[in-house]
């Protein structure tokens, strides 16, 4: 299943790098979301590294999810596509 990059996850003045929020194709509903929790997700960097991460819980009524990964994403990975499996 792939996904796609929205942003990072924080609030007004604050910005965790290391947790983004991702939305998941085929996934349009929270309880579609709740079923993803615990899988694993990998984002490739342009030059072929790969970045681990895993869904925590779900973000908001619409389906998108929020993933803690290992290290932080660069900002160039905003919009990119994400692999998730198990």
């Amino acid at each position: 299943m792939k996904g796609v990059v929205v942003n990072y996850r924080g609030g007004a003045r604050t910005q965790k790098t290391n947790q983004m929020i991702i939305l998941p194709e085929n996934c349009s509903k929270k309880e579609d979301a709740v079923k993803l929790v615990g899988k694993k997700v990998k984002w490739t960097t342009p030059s072929g590294k790969k970045i681990m991460g895993k869904i925590t819980k779900p973000h908001g009524r619409k389906g998108a999810v929020v993933v803690r990964f290992n290290k932080g994403l660069p900002g160039q990975a905003l919009g990119t596509e994400v692999e998730i499996g198990d």
